[in-house]
């Protein structure tokens, strides 16, 4: 399994329209060649650089494996907290000064349903997941505050 963003390359940084100095909307992604008993994709998006602890920025599950992609800033159709407080996308927005940080974009492709509230934690999210992802695709960005 693949997953690919219009907006950056792997590896690349994320363009500053979607992280916390610009529009902070989500990057466009699309994925490719999902396993055939794919029933949904699930994602998270995390910053694993962040002080602390790692960072999540999205939790999102419910995705149609068929649709081949999410369009920029379009919302997925189940979303769980992330580290912000808020359900969705909010895009990176490391410290100042703190050097480039990692973006994560990590797709799970599940041979079943999930069956978790709105406004799941990841922690709810990832125990989920636990043993029912078919595949992974991992896409990474990188973006830094000066």
């Amino acid at each position: 399994m693949e997953l690919t963003s219009s907006a950056f390359r792997s590896g690349e940084p994320v363009p500053v329209r979607h992280t916390c100095d610009g529009e902070d909307v989500s990057p466009a992604l699309a994925w490719d060649d999902v396993p055939a008993a794919t029933h949904e994709l699930a994602l998270i998006v995390d910053d694993p650089d962040a002080p602390g602890r790692v960072f999540t920025h999205w939790l999102a599950w419910g995705i149609r494996p068929e649709s081949g992609e999410l369009g920029e800033g379009e919302a997925a159709p189940r979303e769980g907290r992330n580290d912000f407080g808020a359900a969705g996308y909010r895009g990176p927005c490391p410290p100042v000064g703190h050097g480039p940080h990692r973006y994560v974009f990590t797709l799970h492709a599940l041979g079943e349903s999930l069956q978790l509230a709105d406004a799941s934690s990841r922690r709810d999210l990832e125990r989920a997941l636990e043993g029912r992802a078919l595949a992974t695709a991992e896409l990474v960005g990188t973006y830094e505050r000066v």
